[in-house]
């Protein structure tokens, strides 16, 4: 089978090529900037033309892009696209629904959404990681045979987090400077409350009261091609995204009290007592040999994520690394608390769980091999190609 790869600056591209050629089908790729275009005429007739001289059998893209699916389905070809991003605004576009689109979200109660409303183009598939590749990496670039690589490498950090804490350009709450006192104090409780309650998120629901403050601070207006609410979009993109942020520096905080704790984010400025901040790291060479060489990795889930499993637990479990999360119901499916990898329920329960696991040596490092043999079994990209052309 051939597929056309529409290639943007995306997390797992080169996973996903080669676990294409491993599984013997033939990839071309097709060069792409991801940005929310909906309708370009330009790059439409290009497009069009660059499938009629590949004539693949399917097109793959990491993410949904209105645009290839337009052309697909004028072309008549097979549109195969996995999202790994939460939010994705682009999910509630009306091409959606067309016919050529097989559509993978890597969470169930997202997937449920589109289900029980009758969209049968949106499938439910979890993220995935290459262990083969993550076995052999180690600091001087130099493959090693053999899992566990991490076992030969020393525990350079305790406690470590990899990902944003949403206080960087993009933090669109602390633009609305004009909000009535009200709606302050609305928000303020809200979140908290939201910042108190696992497993369910109410902030979509909670938001119609102060609407018209919102859009007057902060105008936001669906797409036009789309059926997103106002509420969806301050929802997912501004007050999800800034509890997180508060989420993830308060419990980083929290944390760094009682333990020496190492942080790897784009904003070098955010400095605690006990914190150790490395700024960012790459996604390919880098993050996983943090993932190795930590006792405890935390992941801390972005708060508009439903029910998912987050890319980073996976690449955590697939690099060999012991996994503290937040509770998130699709993990249930697929791996075991406490034998595979575990959750935290409260600040206390983090910390709780972080001092057992570091006084257990051999527990905790029974625990990250059996989530990375799980991963290895049945959650790789290999896997995942296998679901998606099966």
């Amino acid at each position: 089978m051939k597929i056309l790869f529409i290639e943007w600056k995306s997390f797992g591209n080169d996973d996903m090529k080669e676990a294409f050629a491993l599984e013997g089908h033939e990839v071309a790729c097709y060069p792409f900037s991801n940005k929310d275009s909906r309708r370009d005429d330009v790059l439409e007739k290009d497009f069009a033309a660059h499938l009629r001289r590949e004539t693949p059998d399917v097109v793959f893209s990491f993410n949904y892009f209105p645009v290839i699916s337009n052309v697909c389905k004028k072309e008549k070809i097979r549109y195969i696209s996995w999202i790994y991003d939460s939010p994705y605004v682009m999910l509630y576009s009306y091409t959606v629904i067309n016919p050529c689109n097989t559509i993978y979200v890597f969470d169930k109660e997202l997937y449920m959404e589109f289900h029980n409303a009758g969209i049968q183009t949106v499938r439910y598939l979890p993220m995935a990681a290459n262990t083969a590749r993550l076995d052999k990496l180690c600091p001087d670039g130099i493959s090693q045979d053999g899992f566990p690589a991490c076992t030969r490498l020393p525990y350079l950090y305790d406690i470590s987090f990899v990902g944003s804490l949403y206080n960087e350009e993009h933090n669109f709450f602390d633009r609305m400077t004009t909000l009535s006192d009200y709606t302050k104090g609305y928000l303020d409780g809200l979140m908290s409350a939201q910042m108190k309650v696992q497993g369910y998120n109410f902030i979509q629901e909670s938001l119609t009261p102060v609407m018209d403050d919102l859009y007057r601070a902060l105008p936001m207006d669906p797409n036009p091609d789309g059926v997103e609410s106002k509420e969806y979009l301050y929802a997912q993109y501004v007050i999800n995204r800034k509890i997180t942020g508060l989420e993830r520096a308060d419990l980083i905080s929290f944390t760094a009290k009682h333990f020496p704790f190492d942080l790897f984010t784009p904003n070098q400025d955010f400095t605690l007592p006990g914190l150790t901040n490395h700024g960012t790291v790459d996604y390919y060479s880098q993050m996983p040999l943090v993932f190795k060489q930590s006792r405890v990795n935390l992941n801390i889930s972005l708060r508009s994520i439903k029910s998912g499993i987050p890319l980073r637990a996976f690449d955590i479990m697939g690099s060999g690394g012991f996994l503290l999360s937040n509770y998130q119901a699709d993990y249930l499916d697929f791996f075991t608390p406490g034998e595979d990898f575990a959750y935290y329920e409260s600040k206390e329960d983090l910390l709780y769980k972080i001092d057992y696991y570091l006084a257990h040596e051999e527990e905790r490092m029974a625990v990250a091999k059996s989530g990375h043999d799980k991963i290895a079994a049945g959650h790789t990209f290999r896997d995942r190609v296998r679901e998606m052309l099966a």
